[in-house]
């Protein structure tokens, strides 16, 4: 998945904060692997490179700032060119080597005024690697890691913003993939396996745009199982939360052809059948409790 960042709040960070560094500009080599070590003072390896990063030469930008650091490690310019690096491997489209280099410069400066947007740089790069629903989400997961991190430790940065909206994006996007998951084991009649990743977007994930399907589903799936006062209790949630939409429209429906049985009794989250009157257990209650009662399915809105 690729939404598109804004980059003015990065762009506005660096040109605060860099000063400009008189100083011929010499031409390296290709990458970061073939730059060739040519001894170059400070002044000309930090200019070189941000002339390349200013036309727009984000790889060689990168190579450059590296060499910084490599050739002048105890410069005051050495801890600037790690976080130039990584913003320039980020530009680049090089995650792998952005989120190094800003971890880098995390490990060996967690106290720098710019540790904020290093940590900002390593949620962006995981960030950016998010795969559609049907692949993998190792890298999702990291990158709700990271963002959850960045707000932790810096809530009030003008980062943490920009990092909570995209933690409600990504959080939709792990939902989205339990329920394609969830969908796979329901189409192959796998009715526990479903069940149990409907049950989760909507334990773990009710605030993302997925959960009146969950529920939808929950309901379709409760009934196959043949536990339909479960079914009942997830139709009624539909119903209270979502009146207005098509998922609860077909949970309507689905309750009305199976409807349940009133000596079906919901416990704790299970259902308890209980028998005639007279039969072992007369400790039974006489008075059956109500189950939740559906609403009429109000007018329907085109579900998105």
């Amino acid at each position: 998945m690729r939404i598109p960042l804004s980059r003015p709040i990065a762009l506005a960070l660096i040109a605060a904060s860099i000063l400009p560094i008189a100083g011929c500009a010499s031409r390296g080599g290709k990458g970061k692997s073939d730059l060739p070590y040519v001894a170059r003072d400070v002044g000309t390896l930090y200019s070189a490179a941000r002339r390349y990063l200013d036309q727009g030469d984000y790889k060689l930008a990168a190579a450059l700032f590296d060499e910084v650091e490599r050739q002048h490690p105890y410069s005051i310019w050495a801890r600037r060119a790690q976080i130039m690096s990584a913003f320039s491997y980020y530009l680049a489209h090089d995650y792998t080597n952005s989120i190094q280099s800003a971890q880098r410069f995390i490990s060996v400066h967690p106290g720098n005024r710019d540790a904020q947007y290093a940590y900002y740089l390593v949620a962006l790069g995981y960030y950016e690697q998010i795969s559609d629903v049907t692949r993998d989400q190792k890298i999702t997961q990291q990158a709700l890691d990271s963002l959850g991190e960045l707000t932790r430790r810096y809530p009030n940065s003008k980062y943490a913003a920009d990092a909570r909206l995209k933690i409600d994006l990504v959080r939709d996007h792990l939902a989205g993939k339990e329920m394609e998951v969830g969908r796979f084991y329901e189409t192959r009649g796998q009715w526990l396996a479903a069940t149990l990743r409907f049950r989760k977007v909507v334990d773990d994930y009710q605030t993302t745009t997925h959960v009146p399907e969950a529920l939808m589903r929950l309901t379709e799936t409760y009934l196959a199982l043949g536990v339909p006062a479960e079914a009942e209790k997830a139709a009624a949630v539909l119903g209270a939360n979502y009146p207005g939409t098509q998922w609860y429209e077909h949970a309507y429906k689905l309750m009305q052809q199976h409807p349940v049985k009133p000596m079906a009794v919901a416990t704790a989250g299970s259902v308890v059948a209980l028998g005639a009157p007279g039969t072992e257990g007369s400790d039974r209650p006489k008075k059956l409790p109500k189950l939740p009662k559906l609403p009429k399915p109000a007018e329907s809105t085109p579900n998105p």
